[in-house]
């Protein structure tokens, strides 16, 4: 059984039957888990292999862990900083702040991957202009140079500790005020303006080696009237063609306002696939994911199969071990500097 094309949720920190049943089903690829689905390390650590153990290749296992605002788990993980922390330290101290962007990279996907998550949606290559307040200090910085100086040692960091980065949200979500999670943001500008300023954090990205792409759920009519996790302009022409993106293309999750332009839930996961997405997000709404499991038939594409493999995570390491360890214990120091106050707001399920 190769891995399909949609990504689902669960309901809460253990498989229901059900659950077990859906996670089976030939078009499942892999699952995201929410802030309902942790309580503690010990806990997630076997959902997580709960999860693993059903078929072979073995789902993938995702999760929004940014820090800041964005940060699934709590209570056993370490608090990290919002990246817009590391733009402010980079203002004053390039060298230090490219340190612990890397830093902060790693200590996020070995924390994670010591309970065997494979992937974390991060980071954010929005640029932080002070229009969008969904996006805001997620992003790095407002110049998009920084962004990607900053994105590609953070990027580094997860590498390092075996985690495919993915780079969101394409083409650029910080230029418009809406929030696409409650209606549809649409940004005016010309495409030569937008690959003057959203795009470069994006293109250098893509050169880095980064190794997956979630596009935004903005429509840009001076480019194409669909949003651009449905555009095949977008996604085919722009990223694929004319950017060189060869990594896995993830769409945002298709329960958020910002995607019912695209009609019912199975319309949505027809229209992502058929632009150009490799698996589809059908969260927080189990009837709308059974419908797109149901609607998508026999629905195959070798080649995604091959980009979403690539996404598995490496370097396994015992939890115990990684907190025992004098890199963990370093770098905990470190990161732990960044924190501008000793309480940051955790958790936000509604947040990709």
């Amino acid at each position: 059984m190769s891995l399909g094309p949609v990504m689902v949720d669960l309901g809460g920190p253990v498989l229901t039957a059900d659950e077990r049943e859906i996670l089976c089903h030939p078009l499942v690829g892999g699952v995201i888990l929410f802030s309902r689905n942790y309580e503690s390390p010990r806990q997630v650590q076997a959902l997580v292999d709960a999860i693993r153990s059903l078929r072979e290749p073995r789902l993938l296992v995702a999760v929004d862990h940014e820090g800041g605002r964005v940060q699934r788990f709590r209570e056993g993980f370490t608090r990290l900083p919002a990246a817009g922390r590391l733009g402010e330290l980079y203002d004053r101290d390039t060298r230090s702040a490219m340190d612990r962007a890397e830093a902060c990279g790693w200590l996020m996907a070995a924390e994670l991957r010591a309970v065997g998550v494979d992937f974390s949606f991060a980071p954010v290559l929005d640029l932080h202009r002070g229009v969008s307040k969904v996006i805001d200090d997620r992003a790095f910085h407002r110049d998009p140079e920084v962004v990607a100086t900053l994105a590609r040692a953070y990027m580094k960091g997860m590498q390092r500790a075996g985690m495919a980065a993915v780079g969101k949200h394409f083409p650029g979500h910080g230029s418009v005020e809406a929030d696409s999670h409650t209606s549809l943001p649409v940004d005016g500008r010309r495409l030569e303006d937008i690959q003057a300023e959203d795009l470069v954090a994006f293109e250098r990205m893509i050169h880095f080696g980064l190794p997956g792409i979630m596009p935004a759920h903005v429509a840009y009519p001076a480019v194409d009237d669909r949003p651009a996790g449905f555009s095949s302009r977008w996604l085919r022409s722009i990223l694929r063609e004319r950017l060189g993106f060869q990594g896995a293309v993830f769409s945002d999750d298709l329960n958020m306002a910002g995607a019912a332009v695209a009609g019912s839930p199975l319309d949505r996961g027809r229209a992502a696939l058929d632009a150009g997405c490799d698996m589809i997000l059908a969260c927080n709404d189990p009837v709308g994911a059974a419908e797109v499991l149901e609607g998508l038939g026999d629905y195959q594409d070798p080649v995604a199969h091959a980009r979403l493999a690539r996404m598995h995570g490496r370097h396994p390491i015992a939890r115990e071990v990684l907190l025992a360890s004098d890199e963990w214990q370093g770098v905990n120091r470190m990161v732990r500097s960044l924190e501008r106050a000793p309480e940051l707001a955790l958790g936000d399920d509604s947040l990709t």
